[in-house]
């Protein structure tokens, strides 16, 4: 869980930075959420963009939380189409 102080800065870092995943019209697919996955394992931030076509029956909002739900994410920020996830890494035994 991130606190608001570490969603401020984490704001402040990543408003710049480009989105490194997209959703497509295809919507929240296995390989989505897998890519997902993997950078929140390695940098533990991820932006994701979500495309037009993405959104026909949804809002950037719902889209945002149901993926955040689904990887067990910290949802930061929503702008726009654009959103940050947060997640700790784990730690190695």
């Amino acid at each position: 869980m991130a606190t608001p102080r570490m969603k401020r800065r984490i704001k402040r870092e990543f408003s710049m930075e480009k989105a490194t995943v997209r959703i497509g019209k295809n919507g929240i697919t296995p390989t989505v959420l897998s890519e997902i996955e993997k950078q929140l394992d390695k940098n533990e931030v991820v932006k994701i963009k979500i495309l037009k076509s993405a959104l026909a029956e949804k809002k950037a909002k719902e889209v945002a939380s149901e993926v955040a739900a689904k990887v067990d994410a910290t949802l930061v920020e929503v702008r726009g189409h654009t959103f940050t996830l947060y997640r700790r890494k784990k730690r190695r035994k």
